[in-house]
């Protein structure tokens, strides 16, 4: 909470209107000689203080962090899908409704934690010590995404240096696949050209008989991986100030990318045939628990609540930022875009299913089938393909390095809080450096030509069960043992200035926080799990073995077991019964909210006063 001075001086003219709240600057007056109650000076010797912790440059740099970091891949590749298969424009009742409900909710404790405590992940659960397994929870998760995430950045840059051939190699017009394109002609059950390109020339998977046969590293992707890690190593070389800076390019550009597909989508034969197969409506989907499902998990993994980006983003913002302003724009934005990517993507593949004379549904896809198969495939048909190919996958490349700077941040952030020597600009280089080589060389399994076996099972484990645990945790630990009163309170004091409105708003938030949001995150994990032993994990006409899939769950389970033993490791710090070592592990540590709380605002005063050393002298004991 920030501090205000106050000053109290005979002749001073008391001011005409009452002043806003100052930090007052003294001037001093000849050398002050330093008195026995005045904080000792440091031992000659003693390490010097680690750097201070950054702060954004501005509130526009933030706000396109987390935009950037929340407006994924998962927009353009997995929204458009559901919405069609899940009832159409129907699905944008639950999918709203699962907005207002979960991800505001969610979106705002995550935001409102990491500003108040000015901490990462793992330092910020200072506020209720039995639940810093969440933060250890949420670093094993992102650490998991980043490994395979920069993997689709890889395929992207594939793309984009094959777009520059005029034909595109997966077009029917490139010689090497004249022939198969004859045979295919009009069909939609043998392998198009695009998907030939992608599964033979690409993956190599044609050679790989599954998950226990990964066959040796594709060298051309295994170089666009490691351009990756560099590009995002130098992003983030400068910590939150250089990043910053790029989000100005890779937050806004996907946007304009967009909109030009859009305009050149509606332009094309066949789109409105497209866009109405994407917005179809179908009531009767609304009575389905899988759509409801479907509209949880979507606003869970687009908002990227519980991997810890958006907690360690807002640890860098200024103590009186205003939060709930912040989650409405970046939610609900984040919400639209996916809504208006529908068009870009549905509006080609009409085009598409035109040409092929095939109905739209044979050719909707979604995840890397659409990215990487169905999608180039249309955009092959079009004039000056090349063009539009370097577009929709430098748009991809945008997209897919804005969310991994947000993960990649979410680790060193809180390494460096709990490490603080290591924010010395030196040191910082070195592990962002460990941690991006780590990462490359784990994900080489994944670039091998049985490597999108290890992708699929890695994506659907790693973000599966165990983030929703990690974040109905997070919700239970901020309203029952931190304290619901307490917890929105953190949250007026640091927007000061509130309009009554946001009492109301925060009434609703406070309802969902304690009943709502814990109800529906509950649903949809039993949902989550009830699907995971009912459908058995595929990729294409691959079905994954048991031990693959008692694998991926192994994955899951590492991030949840972290929550125990986080919570055991608190235990053994408290003394007493078990009783009061549970009691005192729920509460706040004294260091809680210093670190934001205790920086005060230097303001400019129209006055100043001089002391001199006889004002800093112990006065005389008086005599009764």
């Amino acid at each position: 909470m920030p501090h205000t001075g106050h000053l109290h001086a005979t002749g001073l003219p008391a001011p005409s209107s009452p002043m806003e709240p100052t930090v007052n600057i003294f001037h001093t007056q000849g050398p002050i000689t330093p008195q026995p109650w005045a904080e000792p000076p440091a031992p000659v010797g003693s390490p010097a203080p680690s750097p201070p912790r950054d702060t954004w440059a501005g509130q526009h740099t933030f706000l396109l962090s987390c935009l950037g970091y929340c407006v994924g891949l998962g927009n353009v590749w997995r929204f458009p899908y559901l919405c069609y298969r899940n009832g159409g424009g129907v699905f944008l009742i639950p999918y709203f409704l699962m907005l207002l409900l979960v991800g505001l909710p969610l979106f705002l404790m995550e935001l409102s934690l990491g500003q108040y405590g000015a901490a990462g992940p793992i330092t910020v659960w200072k506020c209720c010590p039995i639940m810093q397994g969440v933060g250890v929870a949420m670093l094993v998760v992102s650490s998991l995404v980043s490994i395979y995430y920069n993997v689709i950045i890889a395929w992207a840059f594939y793309y984009l240096g094959s777009s520059f051939h005029s034909p595109l190699p997966w077009s029917c017009d490139a010689p090497r696949n004249a022939e198969l394109c004859q045979n295919t002609s009009g069909s939609a059950t043998h392998a198009s050209a695009s998907e030939a390109f992608w599964n033979e020339q690409v993956l190599g998977v044609t050679h790989s008989s599954g998950l226990g046969d990964p066959g040796p590293v594709q060298w051309v992707l295994a170089l666009c991986l490691l351009a990756a890690w560099i590009v995002v190593f130098l992003c983030m070389l400068g910590g939150i100030h250089s990043a910053g800076k790029v989000v100005y390019i890779t937050a806004t550009f996907p946007y304009l990318i967009l909109l030009v597909l859009i305009i050149r989508g509606a332009t094309l034969p066949g789109s409105l045939d497209g866009v109405r197969f994407y917005l179809s409506s179908d009531w009767s989907k609304l009575l389905s628990a899988q759509v409801w499902s479907d509209a949880a998990s979507q606003i869970f993994y687009s908002l990227g609540i519980g991997f810890g980006g958006l907690l360690s983003m807002a640890s860098y913002n200024k103590f009186d930022n205003n939060v709930v302003r912040d989650t409405l724009v970046i939610a609900i934005g984040n919400c639209c875009t996916s809504f208006f990517a529908g068009f870009a993507i549905f509006s080609v593949l009409g085009h598409m299913a035109l040409k092929k004379d095939i109905p739209v549904g044979s050719v909707a896809d979604s995840g890397p089938g659409l990215a990487f198969v169905a999608y180039p495939e249309a955009l092959s048909l079009l004039p000056g393909s090349p063009f539009w190919s370097v577009l929709f996958f430098l748009m991809l490349f945008m997209l897919g390095v804005d969310t991994l700077f947000g993960n990649v941040e979410a680790i060193t952030t809180a390494i460096m809080d709990e490490f603080p020597a290591l924010r010395e600009r030196g040191r910082k280089m070195i592990l962002l450096g460990v941690l991006c080589s780590s990462f490359y060389l784990l994900g080489l399994l994944l670039v091998t030509q049985g490597g999108i076996f290890w992708f699929t099972l890695i994506d659907t484990y790693s973000t599966g069960f165990g983030l929703i645990i990690i974040t109905l945790l997070m919700c239970v630990g901020i309203a029952c043992c931190y304290g619901i009163e307490r917890f929105c309170r953190d949250i007026v004091t640091m927007i000061c200035r509130c309009p009554p409105w946001y009492s109301r708003l925060l009434g609703c938030f406070k309802v969902c926080w304690v009943f709502l949001t814990p109800c529906l995150l509950l649903f949809t994990l039993i949902y989550t799990f009830l699907e995971m032993y009912s459908v058995p994990l595929r990729y294409g006409t691959y079905e994954f073995p048991a031990w693959g899939t008692s694998l991926g769950v192994c994955m899951g389970v590492l991030s949840c077991v972290q929550i125990p033993i986080g919570a055991i490791v608190a235990l053994c710090h408290q003394t007493g019964t078990l009783s009061d070592r549970l009691q005192k592990a729920m509460q706040p540590l004294r260091s809680w909210g210093t670190t934001a709380a205790g920086t005060e605002e230097i303001i400019e005063v129209p006055f100043s006063i001089t002391l001199s050393d006889s004002d800093f002298s112990a006065p005389p004991h008086s005599e009764s």
